[in-house]
């Protein structure tokens, strides 16, 4: 594996992305407009050279390949990675991908120092078919190990098998598992304790705001109180959609601002929404982007949401789908857009209200927000259950000898502290809201650093933090964290 980061078979390669519908001025009016004889004498010269590179280069050229160059050409040229042209056929996978539609085996990876390992299995995927469970680590496919693979190796055509070699508690075992053709959710929902929903929204489909209407139907039926959105890896996607998952929130009001290139903004409104009525907290990471920003922003703008995590991806662009001709398309970027506020935060991204690093303790973090009085964390370092219910992260364990070790994020935000790392002293520091801080120290063996992250012996963490009840189950390998 040759990237160090987050490895998911539901994210699809459409990073950061905005869509609009195409320009009022359609592609005829375009080419109208280029019959005028000043113009024509500019692009002759393309004609020109074209025909000489055609009849007389001495190595042969397609035709076809001389114009995709010059279109891509034209493009480059613009300096910006989110304008493409797409053929036919790439326009079809594009959509696809936008749609969250990929061919693959149906779960979402995670690779964390040098383990590739399963955070997520789908339901009524090939994978959960074939037996895989969510913390199984993969250490070869199709007989390569994972350190020689190039990141891509679970996708392929629908009907082919991948083998994978597995290792779950110790103990190695193989698979085979046949490839298909996967609709991905773009939003999933879970009522937790306290009446307090969880949403996640995956990606900005054509249906995820019907998506997201019917999960936030479900869980006012269900009493909630509160609720936590979740558009972390979130990358964008329609627009559209997102204007009117914010519709949702906010009765009336402005979503955001938008430019062209006359550089005026005009307002984004909602005009016919509806108000929320609880209290909301959205978890944002660096993969927050676009679409996800213009929601983040709007709900952070009118106040309507408090903001978790880390920053966001800063994607303010927006591009248009153009038609061509011969069934290709243009996506092209063709406005900027700013929050309620006015913030450009293109290249920058969103702070959130409050920073919280790590996955887990950004979500412990979210909860106690909302209001979830107990929170018992339990799983190990590839998976995570809160009060029972799964979730994407884990709580980092470690044991050595008769010591035991959890992240000092996860720690630090079940006692609602700050968490940081004293390179000097080697030493983890925890800082209450009042300013008390206690450490850590690597030559105590009270804490350990590893893969840049750290991690406290919970013995050592329970005597200057006796509310920290926590509990090791050997057999299984898994910790159980909470605090009274």
């Amino acid at each position: 594996m040759k990237s160090a980061k987050i490895v998911t078979a539901l994210l699809s390669s459409c990073l950061a992305l905005s869509i609009a519908l195409a320009p009022a001025a359609s592609a005829a009016d375009a080419a109208a407009a280029a019959t005028d004889t000043a113009q024509a004498s500019k692009t002759e010269i393309i004609n020109e050279i074209m025909q000489y590179l055609e009849y007389y280069n001495v190595e042969g050229v397609d035709q076809d390949t001389l114009i995709r160059g010059a279109i891509d050409g034209m493009v480059n040229t613009l300096d910006d990675p989110y304008s493409q042209y797409f053929t036919k056929e790439e326009a079809a996978d594009f959509g696809h991908q936008v749609d969250l539609q990929y061919v693959g085996i149906g779960v979402r990876l995670m690779y964390s120092g040098k383990e590739l390992y399963i955070e997520e299995v789908m339901s009524g995927s090939p994978a959960e078919a074939a037996g895989l469970k969510r913390g199984d680590s993969i250490l070869k496919i199709d007989g390569v190990r994972v350190a020689d693979t190039n990141g891509d190796e679970l996708s392929g055509k629908a009907g082919t098998k991948v083998s994978l070699l597995i290792q779950r508690n110790g103990a190695n075992r193989s698979y085979t598992v046949t490839r298909s053709e996967i609709a991905t959710s773009s939003v999933t929902s879970k009522m937790l304790s306290s009446k307090i929903a969880y949403i996640s929204i995956n990606g900005f489909t054509q249906t995820a705001d019907e998506e997201f209407s019917a999960a936030l139907d479900k869980m006012r039926s269900g009493g909630m109180k509160s609720l936590v959105l979740d558009l972390r890896d979130n990358t964008g996607g329609y627009m559209d959609s997102a204007q009117n998952i914010v519709s949702k929130f906010m009765d009336a009001g402005i979503m955001m601002y938008t430019s062209d290139q006359t550089g005026t903004l005009k307002p984004v409104a909602i005009t016919n929404g509806s108000k929320i009525g609880v209290p909301v907290v959205v978890l944002t990471n660096e993969y927050t982007a676009s679409a996800s920003e213009a929601l983040t922003g709007a709900l952070r703008d009118n106040k309507l949401a408090t903001v978790v995590g880390t920053r966001s991806y800063g994607k303010a662009r927006i591009q248009s789908l153009i038609p061509m001709s011969g069934g290709g398309e243009l996506k092209l970027t063709t406005m900027k857009y700013l929050t309620p506020n006015k913030e450009d935060f293109n290249h920058i991204g969103l702070a959130p209200d409050i920073e919280v690093k790590g996955k887990t303790a950004q979500l412990i973090t979210a909860l106690q927000i909302a209001g979830m009085k107990e929170i018992v964390a339990s799983g190990d370092r590839h998976i995570l259950d809160i009060n029972g219910t799964a979730f994407a992260g884990n709580v980092g364990l470690i044991q050595q000898g008769d010591k035991v070790y959890a992240a000092s994020r996860v720690l630090s935000a079940l006692v609602e502290n700050e968490v940081s790392w004293d390179a000097k002293n080697k030493k983890v520091l925890l800082t209450t809201g009042s300013g008390n801080v206690s450490g850590f120290t690597l030559a105590s063996k009270e804490a350990l650093y590893q893969d840049g992250e750290t991690f406290i012996e919970l013995n050592a963490f329970k005597k200057k933090f006796p509310a920290l009840v926590w509990s090791y189950n050997a057999s299984l390998k898994q910790l159980k964290l909470a605090v009274k």
